[in-house]
């Protein structure tokens, strides 16, 4: 019996990275997890990885910003496993760009993808949530549910080149505030973990263009520079970036039961990096 046994969990863009770790760790603690990327192999790969270590998943694959998505993500969850309990929005990619040469379709895609697509699937899971919360405590069975929105240490201090995603993160901090209030009543914890350097394929790849990811095709370049990378480590007091697992075990924090009283918060996951 892990600590989330009998919830049930979304977690967008858990093909990859640090939503996979994110998939992986709620499913070791028996949570149900809905495992969501862009792309069916990635979202297989991390199904077979929850199945084989005896947890429990599906997939629904898409883009998280596509019109019919969040009510399509939400009712996976409700057809498979009867109502959502913990929803980790998560997926996420970075495009950036110096403000003087940052276009309208960078700025409008990160916007959409790191701040709205979060929005929307909250907005599409209220009345699933709401239901369930009323017919609980017409019950006398109260439960706590979770949120947690991952946002970054660029959306708590900002970060030059990232205006789009520093003010989409930031963006995450004030929705997820506003949430708190607004699901209080429905006995629904709502939090932001912030990430700080995380080693994943978005920070690792070779930052000369030739690792990149294919977006509505468009090839767009990942990695940082690693001069930049050892730079940045520097400043971290524990001397190095963290784990796609230390990144998770940060959201599980904020998805048990021990944090049933914590709402309305920013926790920031940076090796003890301040900005």
């Amino acid at each position: 019996m892990g600590k989330l046994t009998g919830t049930t969990a979304l977690v967008s863009g858990s093909g990859r990275g640090i939503g996979r770790a994110i998939a992986l760790k709620l499913a070791s603690e028996g949570s149900r997890v809905v495992i969501n990327d862009l792309d069916a192999a990635p979202a297989q790969e991390t199904l077979a990885a929850v199945t084989a270590a005896g947890g429990t998943a599906t997939t629904c694959v898409g883009n998280v910003t596509d019109q019919d998505f969040p009510a399509r993500f939400v009712q996976t969850a409700v057809d498979e496993y009867g109502g959502v309990d913990i929803i980790v929005n998560n997926a996420g990619y970075v495009w950036d760009n110096v403000i003087q040469k940052m276009t309208d379709e960078q700025w409008d895609a990160i916007l959409d993808v790191h701040l709205k697509a979060p929005f929307r699937i909250l907005r599409a899971a209220q009345p699933v949530i709401s239901a369930a919360a009323k017919a609980e405590r017409e019950a006398g069975a109260v439960r706590c549910r979770k949120v947690v929105n991952v946002s970054s240490i660029a959306g708590v201090g900002g970060n030059a080149g990232q205006a789009n995603y520093a003010a989409a993160k930031a963006g995450i901090l004030g929705l997820s505030k506003t949430l708190a209030k607004e699901w209080g009543r429905y006995n629904v914890t709502v939090n932001s973990v912030a990430f700080g350097l995380i080693g994943t394929r978005l920070t690792q790849g070779p930052a000369d263009g030739s690792s990149s990811i294919e977006l509505d095709g468009k090839q767009l370049p990942v990695g940082v520079n690693p001069e930049l990378l050892a730079a940045m480590q520097q400043m971290i007091p524990l001397g190095r970036a963290g784990t796609a697992e230390e990144a998770a075990g940060a959201v599980y924090l904020l998805c048990t039961q021990e944090s049933n009283y914590i709402s309305g918060q920013t926790l920031v996951c940076g090796g003890g990096f301040m900005v």
